[in-house]
């Protein structure tokens, strides 16, 4: 292996608290029925577009909802968010290793950036992208294939590690290697739906597979 990707929400940082409250800020400013936590991790995957999508009311006109939430997580998308235990030390191992590391996530790509660079060191990822519009949002493709071109590694030297059947299904669409991890928004029966057969339970099971 000469990289290592991970996928954001659900795998390195918890911020489901902080989706959930950003959420349910857009909900209450029209009036719309609060939704649950347990809503939110479920809708959570494909983007902001999805996720809004998924959770508002049918009637709801959607580009201006999704556009007051977006405005709403980009001020407020590091007060609840907290990085899973293992992370920053597993990151850190795979560097010594002299493995290249990114990020690739369907958040919004100011957020993603914000967020990345709040929780973790400078030096720690060599690449770091969220859902800017230039690409479809995972699991097209595209930003995997961009970024193993702009690290100049191979689908074949690149494992992919996510929390989510987009996570799975975008390392088997681009050709990386796919490992799930069991400590995110997903079971272990949902990923095994779409196709995923190796799993990590801690981030101490990413540095034994590479």
């Amino acid at each position: 292996m000469k990289a290592v990707f991970f996928d954001l929400d659900g795998t390195l940082l918890d911020t489901l608290p902080d989706l959930h409250a950003c959420v349910n800020a857009v909900m209450a400013a029209h009036g719309y029925p609060a939704v649950s936590l347990e809503e939110t991790r479920e809708a959570i995957g494909n983007g902001a577009r999805k996720l809004m999508e998924r959770l508002l009311p049918k009637e709801a006109p959607l580009e201006e909802r999704l556009a007051e939430f977006r405005n709403i997580y980009a001020e407020n998308s590091c007060f609840l968010t907290h990085v899973y235990g293992g992370a920053v030390e597993c990151i850190s191992a795979l560097k010594r290793m002299g493995l290249k590391t990114a990020v690739l996530s369907n958040k919004p790509h100011e957020a993603t950036v914000k967020v990345v660079k709040q929780y973790f060191s400078q030096d720690m990822f060599d690449f770091v992208a969220g859902d800017s519009g230039d690409f479809p949002v995972k699991p097209d493709p595209s930003l995997a294939r961009y970024a193993m071109l702009s690290l100049r590694v191979s689908p074949a030297e690149t494992l992919f590690v996510g929390d989510g059947e987009t996570d799975f299904l975008t390392a088997k669409n681009a050709g990386m290697r796919p490992l799930s991890a069991l400590w995110g928004y997903r079971t272990k029966e949902q990923l095994l739906s779409v196709g995923a057969r190796e799993f990590a339970e801690r981030f101490e099971d990413v540095l034994k597979y590479v």
